[in-house]
């Protein structure tokens, strides 16, 4: 089924596929309690937002909790986070809430 290049963690169907064949993603998070966006790159999409809704980051500890609005996937960190700074660059409230709409 998968080759042996592919973990498979006991008691589970879904692979863990090796870092290098990993995607990357861009992701928007919204807090009601802020009434602010978050933006930001990583890896493990869901490891990341749900470090974001445990406080472990600071600026984000204060808005808890965090829903996600947004994602793209990119095939390297590299690239994702070279799209994160484009976003950020805009510094427009009105362009991420366009994104999100498309989505």
């Amino acid at each position: 089924m998968y080759g042996p290049w592919v973990r498979v963690p006991a008691g589970s169907q879904k692979p863990v596929l090796p870092v290098f064949f990993m995607m990357a993603f861009v992701y928007i998070l919204f807090s009601k309690k802020l009434n602010k966006h978050y933006i930001g790159a990583c890896k493990d999409i869901d490891r990341r937002i749900y470090e974001h809704n445990i406080g472990h980051s600071k600026f984000t500890k204060t808005g808890l909790p965090w829903e996600l609005m947004y994602v793209e996937e990119y095939e390297d960190l590299a690239k994702a986070k070279k799209r994160e700074l484009e976003i950020k660059k805009k510094k427009s409230r009105k362009f991420i809430e366009e994104l999100i709409a498309k989505g």
